[in-house]
């Protein structure tokens, strides 16, 4: 597809500037170089990048359009957290945390970052031992990391101050929610997918830790 054809495709999502779309070019050039070297991606998702990642990305925007501060956990090869990066450096008040705890995924991210001319910052860690140190975000994001209890545990030390969680899921959404019971409570509300059928965005806020009853 040409330019102004998948520029087209992306604004149906949410209204990138051509500048932006500049940095997402760049991403998706560096993502396409590094694939032949380190798994970011699937490579059978590697000729649909712009709709299976970058526009799926986009919709956590697309849902949060006036969020400012965002973490990222568990960013990969920077879906969602470099897509939202590209849009949020045209924002001066904005942070963008990324965290990654693969040496090589965290190079990439950093090398993408610096040269779409983005601000986020990557923490190459574990997301238990920077959760302390990233200020409080509005938003958290994380996309084919874990299942919906790991990722709550993982981002509970923001959520538990307010923070709301966009997490993609696959269909099997219902299954990881019930896994959830007895150790969580939260506020849910989940959003079809515009981009895939087989996929939803759970929105998640006012979490809660689920107390065991004395013995």
């Amino acid at each position: 597809m040409s330019g102004e054809v998948i520029l087209s495709e992306l604004l149906r999502i949410y209204p990138v500037s051509r500048e932006t779309f500049q940095r997402l070019k760049i991403m998706v050039e560096r993502v396409e170089e590094w694939q032949k070297k380190t798994n970011l991606i699937a490579l059978s998702t590697l000729n649909d990048i712009w709709s299976r990642h970058i526009a799926d990305s986009l919709q956590c925007l697309r849902l949060k359009p006036e969020a400012r501060s965002w973490v990222d956990i568990g960013s990969g090869g920077g879906f969602p957290g470099l897509v939202i990066a590209a849009v949020m450096a045209e924002h001066e008040s904005s942070s963008v945390d990324l965290v990654e705890s693969i040496q090589k995924k965290c190079s990439f991210l950093r090398q993408v970052n610096r040269q779409m001319g983005a601000t986020a910052k990557i923490h190459c860690n574990r997301i238990e031992n920077v959760s302390l140190s990233i200020p409080q975000p509005e938003i958290i994001t994380g996309r084919a990391l874990a299942a919906l209890p790991t990722l709550l545990e993982l981002s509970s030390p923001w959520m538990l101050n307010g923070a709301t969680a966009l997490f993609h899921k696959g269909r099997e959404f219902e299954a990881e929610l019930a896994d959830c019971d007895g150790l969580w409570e939260f506020d849910l509300v989940h959003h079809e997918s515009v981009i895939s059928s087989d996929s939803v965005i759970l929105e998640i806020r006012n979490l809660k830790q689920v107390k065991a009853d004395a013995e």
